[in-house]
């Protein structure tokens, strides 16, 4: 069938959106693919509704070949079973929750482990049923607070979420293999430059976990990766190697200066430097010499908060991300005046772990705070700094945690090299689950012993409409939309460039001879001028334009490629054959 422009649901816009901050998301509501209805929420028109169709089929074959078995499963959702995991209160303010004319709890479906393992529960009794792996596309809700970029953020979206449901370890290891293998199928027959990094499983739960970034400048999760050594991991999922442990034997005492006005670290180094401290340490004494202490609040899904300390090396900064993935399920708040007026001890700029320590605030270190690592820092009274205070001497911290920056030039957790930074766009996620949502609802069937065996899981996810965007954030040039063959809406674009009668019967004969030949095809016939059907060309980026204009009656024709952005007149007689060459080679 071939789709004309002139009836096509379409309205291309000359100007960017006024709320667009990102290219997919210029382009794709200029091009006339999506509408914003609300923030984070999108609707799909004709054009992208064929991309999004085509990256979907995509993933069902990849997924079909894997031996999964697509089902579908309701959006919303009893609160019962989230209950029963905790995820109800865990997923906070990002959970969509609305009550029936009963007055009875539900949800939008952020995810969908607890139901697809009921699912199980409810139809196989037997070992002899497994292993088995169940998918869905379908749309999924989380109330980001702060939606953007189009449909990159939304809180609406469509989402291939899959569940494997094995015996064992081992089978669960194979599930999860199969599952990388056709997230790697997937992404390679889109065309999209990714990376698989180490991530950490949050909320989600489980052992296993890697993301599937693909390379963007406006991504917003931050990874790291060794070209040494090829380690990658998000940074929430990056572990500091800490250095050698250093005798504590030996070492000075601890000693408390007077240091007036050095509330920074900046101020602290140069006093350091002034007050002879760099002549004991044969150096110049520097940022990375002192303890910073990072005080912040714990909320927690069930309300109770707690005050925590977090002593880091002052040459660095509190990563967010890192630290609300060390303290998860908990969310982080600052303190704020009361909280400080409620705990005296803690004088601002020159908070210490004495203080903190004796009067019961759990504090955690970075891992570089090694025993017998000396520092300077707070000494709890305003105007006053420890030097040398030594850990395992002076203070024993409850613990580490992961939640400083990790920097360009940082040696890679693999000790075969140095880290650098970049930035992607969450594409796919895959985890080992293991037992937690088969344990909430026993989901157990008859060994062949006999004896009951608990299922282990897998869960996978591909963020499907968030595919368009990325192929559109990589793909696009100064003109335009570039869809790669494989999920563009249409095959060809056939734009009839003049009012002249021949030329468009011309190119009508050779749109419905595409057409036979089972392309897809795009037919601008309208009255427009040929600069405006040009420009709508390279902004809808069909990867072939067929140009059918003033060279018609000279036996002419242009061929344009737009993915490889180069154009060739050819033989009228030569169109369709170019074309289906192109097209399928």
């Amino acid at each position: 069938m071939i789709t004309r422009l002139s009836h096509l649901f379409l309205r291309t816009l000359r100007d960017d959106p006024a709320d667009a901050e990102v290219p997919s998301h210029k382009l794709l509501v200029r091009a006339g693919y999506v509408r914003r209805i609300a923030p984070g929420v999108y609707s799909w028109l004709p054009l992208g509704l064929r991309v999004l169709r085509k990256v979907e089929n995509v993933v069902r074959e990849e997924m079909d070949a894997i031996g999964a078995q697509e089902i579908s499963l309701p959006a919303l959702l009893p609160r019962e079973p989230y209950e029963a995991t905790n995820r109800w209160t865990e997923y906070g303010d990002a959970l969509f929750r609305l009550k029936d004319r009963k007055g009875q709890d539900y949800l939008l479906g952020p995810t969908h482990e607890e139901l697809f393992a009921l699912t199980v529960k409810g139809e196989y009794n037997s070992y002899k049923d497994l292993p088995v792996t169940l998918y869905q596309i379908q749309t999924k809700y989380r109330d980001e607070g702060r939606p953007r970029a189009g449909i990159l953020r939304g809180r609406e979206f469509i989402m291939k979420d899959s569940y494997s449901f094995d015996l064992d370890e081992d089978g669960l290891k194979n599930s999860y293999n199969a599952h990388r293998e056709a997230y790697q199928r997937i992404f390679d027959r889109l065309g999209v430059k990714y990376v698989i990094v180490a991530a950490t499983s949050g909320a989600m739960g489980g052992s296993a976990s890697e993301e599937f970034l693909a390379d963007s400048p406006v991504g917003e999760d931050t990874y790291v990766i060794c070209r040494a050594s090829g380690y990658a991991a998000n940074v929430e999922a990056v572990v500091t190697p800490a250095p050698p442990e250093i005798p504590i034997e030996g070492q000075a005492e601890a000693v408390v200066h007077d240091t007036p006005d050095t509330p920074t670290i900046a101020t602290l180094v140069d006093w350091a430097n002034a007050a002879g401290i760099a002549e004991r340490l044969g150096r110049p004494v520097t940022a990375a010499d002192t303890l910073k202490n990072v005080m912040v609040k714990l909320r927690y899904p069930d309300g109770k908060t707690e005050i925590l300390g977090v002593g880091i090396p002052g040459d660095r900064e509190v990563d967010d991300k890192r630290l609300e993935a060390a303290v998860e399920p908990a969310e982080v708040e600052m303190l704020d005046d009361a909280d400080f007026k409620s705990n005296p001890f803690l004088v601002k700029g020159y908070i210490g772990p004495k203080a903190l320590l004796a009067n019961g605030i759990r504090y955690l270190v970075d891992p570089r705070v090694v025993s017998g690592s000396a520092w300077i820092t707070g000494a709890d009274e305003s105007g006053k700094h420890y030097v040398g205070l030594v850990a395992g001497r002076d203070f024993t911290p409850d613990g580490t945690i992961e939640a400083a920056e990790v920097r360009d030039g940082d040696p890679s957790p693999d000790g075969r090299g140095v880290l650098e930074a970049a930035r992607g766009i969450e594409i796919g996620h895959i985890f080992q689950l293991g037992q937690k949502y088969t344990d909430a609802f026993d989901v157990d069937v008859l060994g062949e012993n006999g004896k009951p065996v608990r299922l282990t899981m897998g869960s996978y996810g591909v963020g499907v409409s968030r595919m368009v965007a990325v192929v559109a954030e990589q793909m696009h040039d100064d003109k335009g939309l570039r869809w790669p063959r494989e999920i563009a809406p249409f095959d060809v674009h056939v734009v009839i460039a003049n009012k002249d009668a021949g030329a468009r019967a011309g190119a009508e004969q050779v749109a419905a001879e595409l057409n036979a030949a089972g392309l897809e095809v795009l037919l601008d016939d309208r009255t427009a001028s040929p600069g405006v059907k040009f420009k709508d060309a390279e902004l809808l980026g069909m990867p072939l334009v067929l140009v059918v204009g003033r060279g018609w009656a000279d036996g002419k024709v242009e061929l344009r490629d737009r993915f490889a952005g180069t154009g060739d007149e050819i033989p009228a007689e030569d169109a369709v054959r170019a074309v289906l060459g192109k097209a399928r080679g």
